[in-house]
């Protein structure tokens, strides 16, 4: 299916703050009650339990030679490389914390390296952190058939040597911010990036066999027009990614202080003309020949997550959409959120706060979650939303063991305003989003979410969803 033309005053009216869902329930609801000793306890009953799911690994490294002014990471701007080592060195330690409870058996089928920039390490560090988790993590066979090993990178800054060493180290995919390519807008958010070096970085990662190559832009940065915009979208589809990720803009100056400080509001699109630029992103890509996923990811038809998402396979944790269901996921490094079966585990935001756990002789944990029956059922729910944009009430009755039409009585309720709009298709034992409905899925999504209400302040905890 392609978009032809998106309705954009159906789109206005849904757009309100709301959850990405990388995870249900979502972290604002993670307790500080939840510590090391608790997730420690977690980690041995999981890898007894369930000690045929493979792994997940995601380290994060939160250096940025320097700071875009939109970014909502969490990230450390330093150009120290002795504090890299320090932080590389605290790595070593909670790898081994982990992996010594851990069953070496269990096979990684994905990895991921997040930031901040991790490109920002040298490629001797890359190098020396690669051959470290392999060290101390059994990987599937197989290669990138079995095995999604994927990076962020920064084109800025990056050398042929990162990504060689990237290369050797497993890398087989690569994700690489660049936001837009308008002058102007790079200047007004401290991202000085010019077009060759973007595609360099694409052309070094092809020449050197990485099985996939992926684009991230933000719509809604200061200055940015539906026709400027489109001059960077002409060359999206010129450089032809596997994957394209286009973000709406989070503006949160109440949570982010820099962006308060460094973005003058006056100088952003008004939400009229954010809507135009994502209307002609849309219209533009599908009629490329992108197919959009959902949640602002598009792909190439013959990709992967096309392929899992036609196959009902498509799978949603805290990077985003995955091929890679079924796995306990672990997160490495300051702020890094695991995941297994029942539980959420998310360690220190704060670096001295990480060091300080682990030199206790401590896992670095700074809050949790237990999911409860319900928490399960609903998370498998939204899952099934966002990924298949559709959902089998037969399959949810039968794992969970509940009549789905009585259990969700309040969250039908809620849908009939999709329905009327016609973004959303009830049919004999499910529903179906439409394609237009694919804009508005984390509203869908957020009729099942039982802990939404309560979370609605003066200053919201999210994003816009559109």
């Amino acid at each position: 299916m392609q978009f032809e033309r998106v309705d954009i005053d159906l789109i206005r009216k849904y757009n309100e703050p709301g959850p990405r869902y990388t995870s249900y329930p979502t972290a604002p609801l993670f307790a500080e009650s939840f510590g090391p000793d608790d997730f420690a306890r977690e980690i041995d009953a999981s890898n007894v339990a369930q000690r045929e799911r493979p792994l997940s690994l995601y380290f994060h490294i939160p250096f940025c030679d320097e700071l875009c002014y939109f970014c909502g990471c969490t990230m450390i701007v330093t150009r120290d490389m002795d504090k890299k080592e320090k932080y590389l060195s605290y790595l070593d330690r909670e790898i081994e914390r982990v992996a010594s409870r851990l069953d070496g058996g269990r096979e990684v089928v994905q990895l991921h390296w997040g930031g901040g920039t991790p490109t920002d390490l040298s490629p001797e560090q890359i190098a020396r952190l690669g051959a470290r988790i392999r060290e101390h993590f059994r990987f599937a066979a197989g290669g990138a058939d079995v095995c999604e090993v994927s990076c962020e990178i920064d084109p800025r800054g990056l050398t042929r040597e990162h990504m060689v060493a990237l290369r050797e180290a497993g890398f087989n995919r690569v994700s690489m911010g660049v936001q837009d390519f308008d002058p102007r807008v790079q200047e007004a958010v401290n991202r000085i990036q010019p077009e060759d070096v973007t595609r360099d970085a694409v052309r070094w990662s092809r020449e050197l066999g990485f099985h996939s190559v992926n684009l991230d832009f933000i719509y809604g940065l200061p200055h940015q027009t539906p026709d400027s915009f489109a001059h960077t979208i002409d060359k999206i589809i010129d450089v032809s990614p596997d994957r394209i990720a286009i973000f709406n803009f989070a503006f949160v100056p109440w949570l982010k202080r820099h962006q308060k400080q460094l973005i003058a509001p006056e100088t952003l699109p008004a939400p009229e003309v954010r809507l135009e630029i994502l209307k002609m992103t849309i219209e533009k890509l599908s009629a490329s020949g992108y197919v959009y996923i959902g949640m602002d990811h598009f792909a190439k038809p013959d990709d992967e997550l096309t392929l899992a998402q036609k196959q009902g396979t498509l799978h949603r944790n805290f990077q985003g959409y995955s091929t890679k269901a079924g796995c306990d996921l672990y997160a490495f490094g300051m702020s890094g959120i695991s995941q297994l079966d029942g539980v959420y585990a998310q360690n220190h935001k704060k670096l001295s706060a990480y060091y300080g756990a682990l030199d206790a002789g401590k896992l670095p944990t700074r809050a949790g979650y237990r999911l409860d029956a319900d928490d399960k059922l609903r998370r498998e729910v939204i899952t099934r939303l966002m990924c298949d944009m559709a959902l089998e009430k037969g399959v949810i009755e039968r794992r969970f063991g509940i009549v789905f039409d009585e259990y969700f009585a309040a969250s039908i309720a809620k849908l009939g305003r999709f329905m009327d709009d016609g973004l959303l298709v009830e049919r004999p034992g499910g529903y179906d989003v439409t394609l237009m409905g694919r804009l508005v899925i984390r509203n869908i999504a957020m009729c099942f979410d039982r802990y939404l209400d309560d979370m609605r302040g003066e200053k919201p905890l999210f994003s816009r969803t559109v």
